[in-house]
């Protein structure tokens, strides 16, 4: 299996971006869909976002036209963009390719 490592997170004010990454231990070439969820305390992981080895994506509501999904096959690292950012977008945010699972990345959007 594949190992993945989350980063970016951190606390941002309302309004504010960041950036994720998930390096994986090898490339991703061969990995079809990748995929960015989140867990917020108390609540369930959900899917935020995926995008496919021919670069589809795909987003939840909540964050269509303010989070942006991509990836570089070569680097073997998947992105997660994220702009005006909100307090509900406050949770931990976890990279998954096939059955693999990173550690997570908390985001904390706060004043």
């Amino acid at each position: 299996q594949v190992q993945l490592v989350e980063s970016g997170g951190g606390l941002v004010q309302p309004g504010g971006s960041l950036k994720l990454s998930c390096a994986a231990s090898r490339s991703i070439f061969g990995i079809n869909v990748m995929y960015w969820y989140r867990q917020a305390p108390g609540k369930e992981r959900e899917l935020v976002a995926s995008i496919s080895s021919r670069y589809i994506t795909n987003y939840m509501d909540s964050v269509k036209g303010r989070f942006t999904i991509s990836r570089d096959n070569a680097k073997g690292t998947v992105y997660l963009q994220m702009n005006s950012l909100k307090p509900e977008d406050t949770a931990v945010y976890y990279c998954r390719a096939d059955a693999s699972w990173g550690q997570g990345t908390q985001v904390t959007v706060a004043s």
